[in-house]
């Protein structure tokens, strides 16, 4: 599926915006993340120098997190007001709340670990809405968040220009 997806993307955005814009879209959307900006970026695709990924992906990623760690809460109360919206906002809470063992039990570390390590359903932006949900310290919530981008950071660059670069390079 997020092959799928980043494939998408760099198929129709590429041409129109450069690689490196790509990726840095690619990495703020949801179930993408950092994660298929750095596979995007790779020598597979669009063959963006890995120093030239790395903080375009990282800053791509953080860019929305806190705004969903301040605002989520409040979009979400509305949402559960709108008819129509009431079932998404439910979908998100339960999806969210779903993974909140794996974070509730180590709180920060468990935080951490649950956006750096690059497996479906987890990353910043679910962290985010998780540690919002659980009422978790904004700015502890940030940091680990930031760590687990930095650890998804290093495992995708091995990925993404380690295994593809070998293939493909």
């Amino acid at each position: 599926m997020m092959d799928t997806l980043v494939q998408w993307f760099t198929a129709n955005l590429g041409g129109v915006l450069s690689g490196e814009l790509i990726i840095f879209i690619i990495s703020m959307v949801p179930i993408l993340e950092l994660r298929g900006g750095l596979l995007a970026a790779s020598p597979a695709l669009l063959n963006v120098p890995i120093l030239t990924a790395i903080p375009l992906c990282i800053l791509g990623n953080l860019l929305p997190i806190p705004f969903i760690l301040l605002l989520i809460n409040h979009i979400l109360r509305w949402m559960k007001k709108v008819r129509g919206l009431c079932r998404i906002a439910d979908w998100l809470e339960s999806k969210a709340m779903s993974k909140k063992q794996q974070i509730e039990t180590l709180g920060f570390w468990g935080l951490t670990l649950f956006v750096g390590i690059p497996l479906p359903g987890t990353g910043a932006w679910t962290g985010a809405l998780i540690a919002s949900l659980l009422h978790m310290d904004i700015k502890k919530a940030f940091l680990a968040i930031v760590l687990g981008v930095i650890m998804a950071t290093v495992i995708m660059s091995i990925v993404s220009y380690g295994v593809l670069g070998v293939l493909f390079g």
